[in-house]
């Protein structure tokens, strides 16, 4: 059920433009690398310079097949290249070769939670792509230049259905679609290099009515800003319409300074691009040869290992998803799930302890100073009473911050072992008694408060080093 922001119904759709992971580009053999010298990587291809031909790289066909098969799409047997016109400056040939009619890749699905609500965008198409140049505007000499090192660049398109009703479902969308491309190793997903950009395409409307007039928010290349900028967009719409004010179709640009957006240009239709057939391009042929040997060698997809985790660890739909957010975390989690015996235990610290120390470092698990090897070996300590809850978290503080390696080192140097011994564990719990006299009474006169002070007080004169488990069972053995 969609949630209404002052009476209307937000309708989001998403445009991603993913750069695929080849060394070359899609029509020519220019390095795709990022950060070289300006126009050091267009070739004459790249240029459109007068009788060059574009030939079609094999290693963008396949990782667009890889997308596809990744997202249970329809990979097409035919698809099309056409003639997007458009003329910018920096769009040497006058066109861009895209595909519009017969896309590479048809249909298909993202799933995804949003907190733990499970969640499904269905996708329109994901095409083929030459990337266009870049702009330089060199404001303290009044002068602009172009930089043609990205033109030709293959590009993924990724097209949804206008399926999203808020901008945190937006976000994570956004979020698990830059995970799959990166999972299965076609996109760098480095937004800041504009190997990742979003377009959000926003619309506003009164619930049961027409979709109303969308604006496109162009190359959003954060995730916090694309929160930001969306629900700006919500709410100028929602005031413009209240005002009187119909809303133009445009491309807008995000200023993450003023958190606003604004428009660039208006919004063109299909037909003012006069799209048609590339002449020198035959059509994209891919056999079900082809389509199977990709298959063959793709890795296990996150959907897949979050169902093995339910499966053989017995984790929680939401701790498998969670645990799968990248290739990294799930081989974490799985080495110490494996290595101490304890999946669900190991589950917990990697989404709290772990992750609440990596967020706030704004690091992967990576580079995490903890490895899942001592974290296998702390969860195996804490499961056979060596050290409290409480203990095994100074115990994890040290190893973050490299007072130690070895989890019962570090036990031992801070003196933090339970304490096993029942005889001395008595001893500490007859001279609480002792001393407690009142409490005792409370508690066998049944207010329950009375035991916990005990308990406590207990705990206390260990030092925290008794088992809190144990002393709750011999407390009760002595007050009964």
């Amino acid at each position: 059920m969609s949630t209404l922001i002052h009476g209307y119904e937000v309708v989001i759709g998403f445009e991603t433009h993913a750069q695929l992971s080849t060394q070359s580009k899609i029509f020519s053999r220019a390095a795709t690398a990022f950060g070289a010298e300006p126009n050091t990587q267009a070739c004459a291809v790249d240029l459109a310079l007068p009788g060059t031909l574009p030939v079609m790289n094999r290693g963008a066909v396949e990782r667009a097949i890889e997308f596809g098969l990744a997202i249970g799409a329809h990979v097409a047997p035919r698809s099309i290249f056409a003639r997007k016109n458009y003329f910018y400056p920096d769009l040497p040939k006058g066109y861009q070769i895209s595909q519009f009619e017969i896309p590479v890749v048809q249909g298909g699905a993202i799933e995804f939670y949003l907190g733990d609500e499970k969640k499904s965008v269905r996708l329109v198409r994901a095409h083929l792509e030459e990337d266009a140049g870049k702009s330089l505007h060199e404001d303290f000499i009044g002068q602009s230049g172009i930089d043609l090192n990205r033109a030709g660049t293959p590009l993924l398109e990724i097209v949804t259905e206008p399926d999203m009703r808020s901008s945190a479902e937006a976000v994570a969308y956004a979020k698990e679609l830059h995970k799959i491309v990166t999972w299965i190793g076609i996109c760098d997903g480095n937004m800041q290099e504009g190997s990742f950009r979003c377009d959000a395409n926003v619309s506003v409307r009164k619930p049961g009515a027409p979709l109303g007039t969308r604006r496109e928010i162009k190359n959003l290349n954060s995730f916090r800003f694309m929160q930001q900028a969306i629900d700006y967009e919500i709410r100028w719409q929602i005031e413009q319409i209240e005002d009187g004010h119909a809303i133009q179709q445009a491309t807008v640009l995000f200023n993450p300074d003023t958190g606003e957006t604004r428009a660039m240009r208006t919004k063109e239709d299909s037909a003012d691009y006069r799209y048609f057939p590339d002449p020198d391009l035959p059509p994209l042929v891919i056999a079900p040869e082809w389509i199977a040997q990709v298959r063959e060698r793709m890795p296990e997809l996150p959907r897949a290992m979050a169902a093995r985790f339910v499966a053989d660890y017995g984790l929680p739909e939401y701790d498998a998803s969670t645990l799968t957010q990248s290739k990294a975390m799930a081989g974490y989690f799985e080495a110490a799930a494996r290595a101490c015996g304890q999946p669900k235990l190991a589950s917990n610290w990697i989404m709290g302890e772990v992750s609440r120390r990596l967020n706030a470092g704004e690091t992967g698990i990576e580079q995490a100073p903890v490895s899942a090897a001592q974290l296998a070996a702390l969860i195996g300590r804490i499961a056979d009473g060596t050290v409290s809850n409480n203990a095994a978290r100074q115990v994890f503080d040290a190893l973050w911050n490299g007072e130690g390696a070895d989890v019962d080192g570090v036990i031992d140097a801070k003196g933090l072992r339970q304490m096993n011994d029942s005889g001395a564990l008595d001893q500490i719990i007859d001279e609480v008694l002792a001393a407690n006299a009142d409490n005792v009474a409370q508690f066998k006169a049944g207010k329950e408060k009375a035991f916990n002070a005990l308990v406590g007080q207990v705990m206390k004169a260990s030092k925290g080093k008794a088992n809190p488990a144990q002393v709750n069972e011999a407390l009760r053995k002595r007050l009964v």
